[in-house]
């Protein structure tokens, strides 16, 4: 698998993302429905924003490792959120860090929605190459 990033505006080094990743020699695609934080007894957590997006990339990470890919091949990565606004205030010190663990480099899309399946406050949908 290679990757081709592109990204034409100086900006774009600053939002944990990139404009576009061109993937070609691909032996597998991934596409994760979305995650949340749900706990194994398919419990929706109740927990801030910030506690659910912990929860929520923990199983995202479960979820592309037990299919067999690995979170730095991540090559699309959506953000829903109830809140814009809290996500950027109280979840970058732990979306930044996953994203750099991992050496993720992926085009995004951030949305805030309306409302999510019971008391969840953000998801998150990935695509995966291997």
């Amino acid at each position: 698998m290679e990757k081709k990033i592109t990204d034409p505006w100086a900006w774009g080094k600053n939002t944990n993302s990139v404009q576009a990743v061109e993937v070609t020699n691909v032996s597998g695609t991934l596409y994760c429905s979305g995650q949340v934080a749900i706990d194994a007894a398919g419990i929706p957590s109740a927990a801030d924003m910030r506690s659910q997006l912990i929860q929520t990339i923990a199983n995202l990470e479960q979820l592309i490792s037990e299919a067999g890919y690995e979170c730095k091949n991540i090559v699309r990565l959506n953000v829903f959120t109830t809140s814009v606004q809290e996500f950027f205030s109280t979840c970058m010190d732990v979306y930044v860090p996953f994203i750099k663990k991992h050496g993720i480099e992926q085009a995004a899309t951030l949305l805030e929605v309306k409302a999510l399946f019971a008391t969840l406050s953000i998801e998150l949908e990935a695509t995966a190459v291997r």
